[in-house]
């Protein structure tokens, strides 16, 4: 039996992208394997100055407000919430992470599932750029560097909260999300393979995500299309 599911999506001032991103999760949630699952999305509308919480009710989502204006506290924030509502035990919920400026394909929450049933604990996935980007071969070029030739399985190097999903257990065994302005989704995966929990890493269900270069957290993903893609693509030192 599969357990029932929160999607947490950290959001501030996502006016614009947030009715898209909590659709695709809606859709995701009416997977046909997840029959009788039920799954919860909560908003974590972090220092929202515009309408980002009432778009988010209007979804049908969950909003839990807060004026930390910190990604890894934001995340926490909006787990806690779905544990202290939701969970019955430890072993009662799957977390699945993602952001207001992505968008997850069809099949996401069944794939994270259908990987928990096999005895995963966490699966970190990849994300891509719109292929109408001018930044999505070059990024493309910099993220799979590692990506063996033929075939052969990607255990990528990559981190993203905007496609990541976890067991309610293992995330309270490490303590959750520390309360990092950035990289908070980095530090809670390397927690989890300090304590042996089994962490899958899969380039095979992709999360779509905004090519912006400024986007709200400093030196989260924006950042580094700005430094790295954006430079490559123009061929500047």
């Amino acid at each position: 039996m599969s357990p029932d599911v929160a999607v947490v999506v950290p959001a501030h001032d996502e006016q614009a992208l947030l009715p898209a991103a909590l659709a695709a999760v809606a859709r995701a949630a009416r997977h046909p394997a997840l029959t009788g699952t039920r799954v919860r999305t909560v908003v974590v509308a972090d220092a929202c100055r515009d309408r980002t919480a009432a778009l988010a009710t209007d979804a049908g989502a969950l909003v839990v407000s807060t004026d930390c204006r910190n990604p890894g506290q934001a995340r926490h924030t909006g787990v806690r919430y779905a544990l202290n509502r939701y969970a019955d035990a430890p072993g009662s919920l799957w977390i699945a992470t993602t952001d207001a400026d992505s968008t997850v394909p069809p099949n996401w929450l069944a794939h994270q599932l259908a990987r928990a049933r096999e005895g995963w604990q966490a699966v970190v996935g990849t994300v891509v750029l719109p292929p109408a980007s001018p930044l999505a071969a070059p990024h493309r070029a910099l993220y799979e560097a590692t990506r063996p030739p033929g075939a052969a399985t990607w255990h990528h190097p990559h981190v993203h909260g905007a496609n990541l999903g976890i067991s309610a257990a293992a995330y309270l065994d490490v303590g959750g999300f520390p309360p990092l302005a950035t990289g908070e989704d980095r530090a809670l995966v390397e927690a989890l393979e300090r304590r042996g929990h089994r962490v899958l890493r899969t380039s095979l269900c992709p999360v779509l995500t905004s090519p912006r270069l400024h986007a709200r957290a400093r030196g989260g993903f924006g950042d580094y299309l700005r430094s790295s893609v954006w430079t490559d693509a123009h061929g500047l030192p």
